[in-house]
């Protein structure tokens, strides 16, 4: 029998749809679940686990962790990073990370989409001004125009392809920078693959969609910021540690950026003090841009269907470290 160990739930008050373990049990799958605090909880649920689960950012899986998980195959983060995941470690035992990134297309692509226009044309400051009996922002700068701007994205997976198809319209002209994904997929989406400087110099509007890894660790800092434009927009919805923070805040502070919009931070939740707070050339939102009315069922569903395909002996849809995936024993999708 297929075993499963759903060993952390990260939500403000953890709780199990009926309906997972009642459809795990009639496809004949083992399931047991512990909201886990430390490796010593994770041992004694997931020992003898063929996949352990993962649901949110939870970071309950270490690199002692595994040690411990004698039969574990796979490793399921239901969300689309993988950063709370010891990824490296796992993969040097064979054991498939998945993650579930279709989920969060729609919500974070909107999100990216509403963070651009709200800085473009200056849309909360407008709304605090007049709720504060204003009915102009005399300062205001109207530094940008839609039509002919340059859109950058560094990154150009699923969730920035879905940027792509959803501006089609606004008459931009976009290019990528992604050192994964070929020059085909992007021309199939009418988009220049370029390099990070060229990106960096010439978009009025960067949007970073990465992942958090090693290498994309404070990928855009003070060296990146000084080589946009002075009146750029940076746009992340990605992780907020792919962005060096401080050096953010003296590129708008010293107005060497125009304006950011930004949802994740590099600690989360934002300091109360923290400068960004404060500026107002920035629009700030709490980590909110894969929230939407059906993402959690979405995610219990795209979290099923992985299990069900690997309790069949195939691959998922979705995993980070395709090196590991035929020493893992699933099958090919295509089979």
């Amino acid at each position: 029998m297929f075993k499963v160990a759903l060993v952390h739930i990260d939500e403000p008050e953890p709780h199990l749809p009926a309906e997972v373990p009642q459809r795990l049990e009639a496809e004949g799958i083992g399931f047991t679940y512990q909201q886990c605090a430390n490796d010593t909880d994770v041992k004694q649920v997931a020992a003898d686990a063929d996949l352990v689960w993962v649901y949110g950012g939870g970071r309950v899986i270490t690199p002692a962790s595994l040690p411990n998980l004698k039969c574990c195959r796979a490793i399921l983060r239901t969300g689309s990073g993988t950063d709370n995941i010891p990824v490296e470690e796992a993969s040097a035992q064979g054991i498939l990370v998945v993650n579930t990134p279709q989920a969060t297309i729609d919500p974070v692509s909107d999100h990216a989409i509403a963070l651009m226009l709200s800085v473009f044309r200056w849309i909360p400051r407008q709304d605090r001004a007049m709720r504060k009996g204003q009915w102009h922002c005399e300062d205001l700068k109207w530094n940008w125009h839609l039509t002919g701007s340059v859109i950058g994205l560094v990154g150009f997976g699923r969730i920035a392809q879905a940027v792509v198809r959803k501006l089609t319209g606004f008459q931009f002209s976009i290019m990528a920078y992604d050192p994964h994904v070929s020059q085909q997929s992007m021309d199939e989406l009418g988009v220049r693959k370029t390099a990070l400087q060229d990106i960096l110099r010439q978009a009025d509007i960067l949007s970073l969609h990465t992942p958090l890894t090693p290498e994309t660790h404070h990928l855009i800092g003070e060296r990146e910021f000084g080589l946009m434009k002075p009146n750029a927009v940076l746009i992340n919805t990605s992780r907020g540690q792919v962005v060096d923070e401080q050096s953010l805040v003296r590129a708008l502070t010293e107005g060497r950026i125009a304006a950011a919009g930004i949802d994740v931070f590099e600690s989360s939740p934002l300091s109360a003090d923290s400068p960004l707070r404060r500026l107002e050339n920035v629009v700030i939102t709490p980590h909110v841009a894969s929230e939407s009315d059906q993402i959690n069922a979405d995610f219990w569903r795209e979290s099923l269907e992985a299990i069900g395909d690997m309790a069949q002996g195939r691959l998922p849809a979705s995993y980070v470290n395709p090196q590991v995936a035929e020493r893992s024993g699933f099958t090919s999708r295509d089979f």
